[in-house]
């Protein structure tokens, strides 16, 4: 399996360019899965719903499954800030490339997603784990790495496929 995290600040578009990444990487044969870190809370679940209705009465977990889908909601009686690591074991064995969204503190390779537009310091050069750059605009740095096209999807596709030797995935022991 090969991992690799997106980083970057909020609106650099680390979502957009993962969308756009998983069509591509599937077209090529390759099973893709997604962890997300979320900075807030979020869920979900719908009030009414009888998953929702498992979860208020107390349940721990609630896992629901249909013919076409399988989800977990798990409840934390604390909270618990989960590493990218405790998140990547929860996945299906057989994945190809997990694209990990947020978690740039994480000891993963990284492709940096920044625009100047954001109006955030780049990242590159504080974190070695940055492997190359994806934006649209000029850095305001020389960053001694590969400085890939945002707006291009396929070419960051290639890129990665051509170096995946560098995003094979070791489980912490």
């Amino acid at each position: 399996m090969k991992a690799v995290v997106f980083a970057g600040f909020s609106g650099s578009g680390k979502t957009t360019l993962v969308e756009r990444l998983i069509p591509l990487l599937k077209q090529r044969g390759l099973r893709v899965s997604v962890a997300k870190h979320a900075h807030h809370r979020f869920d979900i679940d719908h009030p009414g719903k009888d998953s929702w209705r498992h979860r208020q009465a107390g349940a721990h977990e609630v896992v629901i499954a249909s013919d076409l889908r399988l989800a977990l909601v798990r409840e934390f009686e604390q909270p618990e800030q989960l590493s990218v690591h405790a998140l990547i074991a929860e996945l299906s064995p057989g994945v190809d490339w997990v694209l990990v969204e947020g978690f740039k503190s994480s000891d993963l390779p990284k492709i940096e997603v920044w625009r100047a537009a954001a109006n955030q310091p780049v990242q590159y050069p504080d974190d070695a784990r940055i492997l190359a750059i994806a934006t649209d605009a000029s850095l305001p740095t020389p960053p001694g790495r590969p400085v890939l096209d945002l707006n291009d999807p396929a070419a960051i596709t290639d890129w990665l496929l051509l170096h995946a030797d560098r995003f094979a995935y070791k489980a912490p022991l």
